[in-house]
């Protein structure tokens, strides 16, 4: 186990289960003090004991990232952050006649707008000490149409172009940014689609099989590590690889 990032502070949202939850046990096990983020209590405490079970430091702090004064509250609650996780994300499939305003709405505000607000709270802060992290989770759905999940891929393609645009704005000052675009991954959110679902998008990657959390948060960590440091303004592909075209 290396400490590599011993003496930073993270933030990782939505890290009460899946991806984040990985993300969060492998910053901590590097030797980051983690702030872990969900709106369920009992499950960011078994979150935070799980992390300090295997010697690292965490901190639960609970916020609904629909409701922009909860971010707010989420951003000045975990202080001086060197590293940002935007992780927390919501997917719902629908044909574009059957979206709701609700639904369009819930997309734009947890899987854009939080981040902007997050970003806009912290990211000053690292710029003022030349230094830090901050990346956020995409998938291949916000550059490759998937049927169904056009909202949802809108949303996220906002959040990469989003990623470039802070990597230029706080650059200078020190601060990286990079996003992660994920393909399939077998996660307590995917159960909702269904295995046979989950199944049929992992045939379309070259090692056809759907992703572990830990196999996309070595991606995350990666990028959010001194490892890294001369990455940024990067969207990188971690979705089993693109299948060639057959004649």
């Amino acid at each position: 186990m290396t400490m590599e990032m011993s003496g930073t502070t993270a933030l990782v949202t939505g890290s009460t289960a899946g991806i984040g939850r990985a993300v969060a046990q492998q910053l901590a096990d590097q030797g980051a003090e983690v702030v872990v983020h969900g709106r369920n209590a009992q499950r960011g405490a078994e979150t935070v004991d799980e992390i300090t079970a295997r010697g690292g430091q965490a901190r639960f702090a609970a916020a609904d990232l629909s409701d922009p004064d909860d971010v707010r509250h989420l951003a000045a609650e975990a202080g001086d952050v060197d590293v940002l996780i935007n992780n927390a994300g919501i997917y719902q499939f629908s044909s574009t006649p059957d979206v709701t305003p609700e639904m369009f709405d819930a997309h734009m505000a947890i899987n854009t707008r939080a981040p902007v607000l997050l970003v806009g709270a912290l990211a000053p802060g690292m710029a003022s000490r030349h230094h830090g992290a901050i990346v956020s989770i995409s998938t291949e759905a916000a550059t490759t149409p998937a049927r169904g999940a056009g909202v949802y891929g809108a949303s996220k393609a906002a959040l990469e172009l989003l990623t470039r645009a802070w990597a230029d704005e706080f650059g200078a000052q020190g601060v990286r940014v990079n996003a992660v675009s994920s393909g399939p991954v077998r996660t307590p959110g995917t159960e909702v689609m269904g295995e046979d679902s989950l199944q049929s998008f992992a045939r379309q990657t070259i090692l056809g099989r759907p992703a572990e959390p830990d196999e996309i948060a070595e991606a995350i960590t990666f990028l959010a590590s001194p490892r890294a440091s001369y990455i940024t303004g990067a969207i990188l592909d971690v979705q089993g690889g693109q299948l060639a075209l057959s004649p």
